[in-house]
């Protein structure tokens, strides 16, 4: 069974908002960031209706519809809802896959009988889709192809018996239906190929001879063809749920002083470690959450910078994540899991038993920054792909510095290609004087100070980025310097005299040695 939601971007946002949900005919659109402005990638109907077609710019968009409601586009939480919505739907079948970026494939070989038949069990499926304000697209055929096929192009929820062929019953849909890329489909309908059809008119030998060099399926109407009549395999990755490690407590009485919810914390720890091992895996998220007597929800999460299951590091950055809890008339329910495991090998914590007790483990001490300071104020330096200084490195996140530490690791370099520890965000202007225009500085001005300087080294010419910057960019030639009073800097002249790419070469400061 396939099915099909054309407008899932938008029926997603009309769930999440309440003003959205009570005005159905409420023209929205999605942008998305392009190099000219926001561009729409998903409207409503009445948007659509209003001039605000897919593709326009919302500044056009706006012109013709002034009072369209705009919303940044979310791919990544409409993949998310995608994937939750495969699993869901695997009540309909023993599997579920996607079908990027708006659609789903379940397996209901053998199923249809118990819901009594399969025009029933599209029925249901219609039914249980409507009730979560989703408008879907349904169809049932013997392979993933004719049902992709009749559900995206055919009539309103279309079936095809076992014994039907799908080439055959499906002759009269459009070439696009058969999953092909767009160039291919244009190819296809300028030979006059425009329904799946007409490609049985020329033979099969035609077709091998023409597209003989496309190995992709969706670049070769042949494996299209054999995918959709069932006589070529087609590798379906299903999606399957992940179990989340979990453990809670229900107490007795409710708990509302804080000796007592450190007590109830620390046992979920213990369990949740006893979980974790069994499962040779450790969290590196934890969410803890606490139902009060009122009907409050409480909900603390920590990140940590390596996968653990120690219960007492555990606690101990709960224990700063607290403070702030009001247990109000009591808290009744406790539960401690981790959305986010890796795999985590036993280990003879022995060895290393004095390094966690005194707090020197990296991967402690940053969980315990980040705790204390928040997310956001302890970041890693990383290396990336690029010789330009500004551009070497980029901060990220200690989780997954941490992941990627051993691999960082580089050989030491010479000390005239050492970069400065501190570089600053922007290169500044300075004024140097120099004996000779491809000589080494002499004198320069920063910041309102002349610094004279005693010692040079250098230069270290750098060549820009010809793949990302334009065709005038100039040469760089970086200098390491000191001046009389010993501070040293990393300065370089942009450009050389002559070079046709510019006037005179300009002087920047970029860098403080320490």
């Amino acid at each position: 069974m396939a099915a099909w939601c054309p407008a899932l971007a938008i029926d997603r946002w009309r769930l999440n908002s309440a003003a959205l949900e009570a005005a159905p005919d409420a023209p929205l659109v999605l942008v998305g960031e392009t190099a000219h402005g926001p561009r729409i990638v998903a409207a409503s109907a009445s948007a659509r209706q209003a001039g605000g077609r897919v593709g326009a710019l919302l500044a056009d968009a706006r012109a013709l519809t002034p009072g369209l409601i705009v919303h940044p586009a979310d791919p990544a939480g409409d993949r998310a809802f995608l994937e939750s919505l495969a699993l869901w739907a695997q009540r309909w079948g023993p599997w579920s896959a996607l079908d990027p970026p708006d659609g789903l494939i379940v397996d209901v070989t053998g199923v249809a009988h118990l819901f009594g038949g399969e025009a029933a069990l599209m029925a249901d499926a219609q039914s249980c889709f409507a009730a979560r304000g989703l408008s879907m697209r349904l169809a049932i055929a013997p392979s993933a192809g004719a049902a992709w096929a009749l559900a995206h192009y055919g009539r309103d929820h279309g079936t095809l018996s076992p014994d039907a062929d799908p080439l055959m019953a499906l002759a009269d849909l459009p070439v696009a239906a058969l999953r092909l890329d767009d160039a291919v489909v244009l190819l296809l309908e300028r030979l006059g190929l425009k329904r799946i059809g007409d490609l049985a008119t020329i033979g099969r030998a035609a077709l091998a001879r023409r597209f003989r060099d496309r190995r992709a399926p969706a670049a070769n109407p042949l494996v299209r063809l054999d995918q959709m009549a069932g006589r070529v395999p087609e590798p379906i990755l299903p999606v399957l749920a992940a179990p989340v490690p979990l453990v809670q407590r229900r107490l007795i009485e409710p708990v509302r002083h804080r000796a007592l919810l450190d007590r109830v914390v620390e046992d979920l720890a213990m369990a949740l470690a006893r979980r974790l091992e069994t499962m040779g895996q450790g969290a590196r998220r934890l969410d803890l959450t606490m139902w009060k007597v009122d009907g409050e929800v409480l909900r603390r999460r920590i990140e940590l910078a390596a996968a653990t299951r120690d219960p007492a590091h555990v606690m101990r950055l709960f224990a700063h994540r607290l403070d702030d809890c009001d247990a109000g008339f009591g808290i009744e329910l406790v539960r401690l899991s981790a959305p986010w495991a890796e795999p985590l090998a036993l280990t003879q914590t022995d060895l290393d038993a004095a390094a966690e007790a005194h707090g020197t483990s990296l991967a402690a001490c940053l969980d315990r920054l980040t705790v204390r300071l928040g997310a956001d104020a302890v970041r890693m330096t990383v290396p990336r792909a690029s010789h330009m200084p500004e551009r070497a490195q980029h901060w990220v996140a200690p989780a997954p510095a941490l992941a990627l530490a051993p691999a960082l690791r580089v050989q030491e370099e010479p000390a005239l290609h050492a970069r400065p520890l501190k570089l600053l965000d922007l290169a500044e202007p300075i004024a140097v004087i120099y004996e000779a225009p491809d000589g080494l500085p002499r004198l320069f001005r920063w910041r309102g100070q002349v610094h004279e300087i005693a010692r040079a080294e250098g230069p270290e010419r750098i060549a820009p980025e010809w793949w990302r910057e334009k065709g005038g960019a100039r040469l760089r030639d970086y200098y390491r310097i000191e001046d009389s009073a010993g501070r040293r800097y990393w300065i370089y002249r942009r450009g050389l005299a002559g070079d046709g790419r510019g006037g005179a070469p300009e002087w920047f400061l970029q860098g403080i040695c320490g």
